[in-house]
């Protein structure tokens, strides 16, 4: 039996600390969280598991954990990096599990750039925690496809059914002294930053598959990707390049072509159908031009 210390935030934290609490032969010592994971914070609490929700870099989390001895301190989706009095926590090691096939995507919510840039594969890759973010040598990775209709949700979806998995086979070949580990090339890293609602907004001056896959990876239920018409926001769940057999090149890109029985609009090298829009179909009309800001056409 293990002695862990468990990082988590958000779902995927959620479902792997049960598991690890009600299902696993190991003993959780205690927990660290973000205070907006309430889930995680009010199961730690029925369960009587010792709990800090907030910054690991303070004075007093540092005081938190210190009283704890354990073997190994576990990661999952955990919204801060953390520093080197953590790190040092455990007599044993430090692993986080990340949503991309590292070096590449280090950083946050990396499933969803991955969807944005057009990739056909990410996956999920247990590594050494160190100082840096997402730089610490590699010991296990498993790859997921990226399909054409995935989302940022759907992905996530994938990742919830190995991650559990994963984590049980880290912890028992680290048991077994059978952990390999293999450094990571920083020549082919890549690093994307946080994502919040408003960096969903939509750039028309891109090609339809650009545009297609920005939309996708945003959709319902993340925040979504919006425009501007008229100065009122406009979100869009989802979108297929469509050919209306004339040269849009003429076109401002964002300009939209029809509305009846379907909504066009010119992108950079073709148009694209909006199939599921958050707006009242009547304020649009065609040559009415999507903008990239918050402004009437008028101002423009």
């Amino acid at each position: 039996m293990l002695a862990l210390g468990i990082l988590v935030s958000g779902n995927l934290g959620k479902s792997s600390l049960e598991h690890l609490f009600l299902h696993s032969e190991h003993n959780v010592k205690f927990v660290l969280t973000d205070s907006n994971s309430e889930k995680i914070i009010d199961f730690c609490k029925a369960q009587n598991i010792a709990v800090f929700a907030g910054n690991p870099n303070t004075f007093k989390c540092l005081n938190f954990f210190n009283e704890f001895s354990i073997d190994v301190l576990l990661s999952v989706n955990y919204l801060f990096i953390i520093g080197a009095d953590l790190i040092n926590l455990p007599g044993g090691i430090c692993v986080n599990l990340h949503g991309s096939l590292l070096p590449k995507y280090r950083g946050r919510t990396p499933h969803v750039w991955a969807i944005i840039n057009g990739e056909t594969e990410t996956g999920i890759t247990a590594h050494l925690i160190d100082e840096g973010c997402d730089t610490g040598a590699i010991i296990e990775q498993i790859h997921v496809p990226i399909n054409r209709n995935d989302t940022g949700a759907t992905i996530l979806s994938k990742y919830t059914k190995l991650y559990i998995p994963l984590i049980e086979k880290v912890l028992l070949d680290y048991t077994n002294n059978q952990l390999s580990f293999t450094e990571q090339d920083d020549a082919t890293s890549s690093y994307f930053g946080k994502r919040t609602p408003e960096s969903g907004l939509i750039n028309w001056n891109q090609s339809v598959e650009q545009i297609r896959n920005w939309i996708r990876a945003q959709s319902d239920p993340y925040p979504g990707a919006f425009t501007y018409v008229g100065g009122e926001k406009v979100i869009i769940d989802w979108a297929e390049p469509y050919d209306i057999g004339i040269d849009t090149r003429t076109q401002i890109p964002g300009t939209i072509m029809s509305v009846s029985p379907v909504v066009i609009v010119a992108c950079l090298d073709g148009c694209i159908e909006l199939t599921s829009i958050r707006i009242n179909l009547n304020k649009l009309a065609p040559d009415l031009i999507f903008k990239n800001e918050n402004r009437n056409e008028s101002s423009s």
